[in-house]
């Protein structure tokens, strides 16, 4: 009788840890006892208790039953006709085995017990007459395996569901970057918008100062005002022109439909179910319902029987993410209405600025930068007014975060 036969199966497969010289025959033993009297899997008992890797523990596998390795994957493409059908059987929730990999008619499958009989009918009858292939792979991390393609609540596997919100989030993730960029420009207009504020102003200081009489002291200090206020404006104005073009196929009801595209994930991994909190109204406008469902919700889904807690913790995420993306699409929206109210505002002072100098020095054959400074006004009001109407009332129906306006008590 070998020194192995005194242990349990489930210890006799970590021997090769005794030879390798990281751990003793005592600790084996200890192992075998607490598996046997407290139904502590020595797999745990190893690392737990005597701080052993996972890899030592896999490599010890290998050595034992004469197969290569196999370390737990998230991003291995199971198929999910195997998956299904390995469920049939009690070994992949037992973490005795499950498949991992099918290559044209070779399948491989993960095996925490190569040596079981139960194991080898059971593969065998769920896939007969397929060749196969074994590696040896941690018990644990078969029933990783088995939690992340086990049948849900959407009728597929958690890990595909995973998978499938990972890729929701970089869409979300990618049109808030889009959003982003649309804010810049915004910005970027409003900041040669001052320019342009700032060049009218000295075109109607200089025609101030023209019509008044050049002062003594620097007799061409208009012709300086009016020339400098001009090259600025023609520099401001061609600048906003080309990020103005930018925007003229870009609408709010498609910055708002956009949005709603990138949130239809919703429908298939999620149940917003919850009712409706009884101060809230309805909201007009798509983006304004599109709130409503999610500021209910700060956490969805509670952590359940059978799913690992990052399964739950990734649904949460997918949930924050698509409220950072309607957040995204009010600011947005929002820059926007702030961009034509700007116009509009200084749109409405060079106005005042020319109607009062015309009607002050009255018209003459030196009224024509009276005129242009009544012209630009007139445009930059018409301009506020387009970037403004149309998003009126969105940006006013945001949804306010619940979590953040209820009393501390």
């Amino acid at each position: 009788m070998t020194a192995d036969a005194v242990l349990s199966e489930a210890t006799r497969p970590y021997s090769p840890l005794e030879s390798r010289g990281l751990l003793s025959r005592r600790d084996l033993e200890a192992a075998d006892k607490a598996w046997l009297a407290d139904a502590v899997h020595p797999e745990v008992f190893f690392r737990q208790r005597l701080g052993l890797t996972r890899g030592d523990l896999r490599q010890a596998l290998g050595e034992y039953y004469k197969l290569p390795v196999l370390a737990y994957d998230e991003r291995l493409p199971i198929p999910e006709d195997l998956a299904r059908l390995a469920f049939q059987a009690k070994g992949p929730v037992a973490g005795h085995w499950f498949p991992v990999c099918r290559e044209r008619d070779m399948l491989t499958f993960a095996v925490s017990v190569f040596d079981d009989p139960e194991t080898m009918r059971e593969i065998e009858s769920l896939f007969p007459g397929r060749p196969k292939k074994y590696m040896a792979c941690l018990r644990e991390e078969v029933e990783w395996f088995a939690q992340d393609f086990a049948m849900r609540d959407a009728n597929g596997p958690v890990g595909v569901q995973r998978t499938a919100m990972a890729f929701w989030r970089n869409t979300m993730a990618l049109w808030r970057t889009k959003l982003a960029c649309q804010r810049t420009n915004l910005a970027y207009g409003r900041t040669w918008l001052n320019v342009m504020r700032w060049s009218l102003g000295l075109i109607g200081m200089g025609n101030s100062l023209f019509r008044m009489g050049q002062p003594a002291a620097i007799p061409l200090l208009p012709w300086i005002a009016v020339a400098v206020g001009l090259g600025l404006g023609a520099v401001s104005l061609w600048a906003y022109v080309r990020q103005r073009r930018a925007w003229k196929h870009t609408s709010d009801q498609s910055l708002v439909e956009a949005t709603s595209a990138v949130l239809h994930f919703l429908e298939e991994y999620h149940f917003l179910d919850l009712p409706r909190p009884a101060d809230q109204d309805s909201k007009q406008t798509m983006l304004g319902r599109l709130g409503d469902c999610l500021t209910t919700y700060s956490s969805i889904t509670m952590p359940r029987g059978g799913y690992r807690e990052r399964i739950t913790l990734a649904r949460e995420r997918n949930v924050l993410a698509a409220q950072r993306t309607v957040l995204a699409c009010y600011r947005t929206l929002a820059a926007r209405a702030r961009t034509g109210l700007a116009f509009f505002r200084t749109g409405v002072t060079i106005l005042s600025l020319g109607l009062g100098l015309l009607s002050y020095f009255g018209l003459s054959a030196q009224s024509s930068l009276d005129v242009l400074l009544i012209a630009a006004g007139v445009a930059m009001i018409a301009d506020g007014a387009a970037w403004y109407w149309p998003v009126r009332k969105e940006y006013a129906e945001t949804p306010r975060c619940i979590w953040f306006d209820q009393d501390d008590d």
